[in-house]
């Protein structure tokens, strides 16, 4: 009986690494997808906008890093909100990041830091897709 046990458990491990063998050929073998040329956005459509942003909490001080991989200029501000009730909360004053800039803004409490975020807005409103221009 032990003997059927043992063979039944080797014949398995053999069937599942010739399956993962097996599967691991095709995937090799299979082409690569053809790559398509970054196109414009139709007229209709909105285009990629936003700088892209991370915010990084020590203790009760907020930094953010914004970079801006898009041809449009974004307005970011860095809002900061603290855990205390009688803590102040915080707004930064509006930064504008250019194309492929970098910006980075700072904001703090007394004691903890609740929650940060970060919010965009486009820098030339007049020009934005989708709205009549003079």
């Amino acid at each position: 009986m032990r003997v059927i046990r043992q063979g039944f458990g080797a014949f398995a491990s053999v069937a599942v690494l010739l399956t993962g063998v097996a599967l691991a050929a095709e995937v090799r073998a299979a082409p690569a997808p053809a790559e398509e040329p970054a196109a414009a956005p139709a007229p209709g459509e909105p285009e990629n906008f936003g700088a892209s942003c991370r915010t990084d909490v020590e203790g009760s001080r907020v930094t953010a890093h914004c970079q801006n991989p898009y041809p449009r200029t974004d307005r970011v501000r860095l809002h900061v909100e603290c855990a205390q009730w009688w803590d102040v909360d915080t707004d930064s004053a509006p930064v504008d990041v250019g194309p492929a800039d970098y910006a980075q803004l700072t904001g703090r409490c007394w004691k903890e830091v609740r929650s940060a975020w970060i919010t965009h807005q486009p820098a030339d409103p007049e020009t934005a897709p989708g709205s009549s221009g003079p």
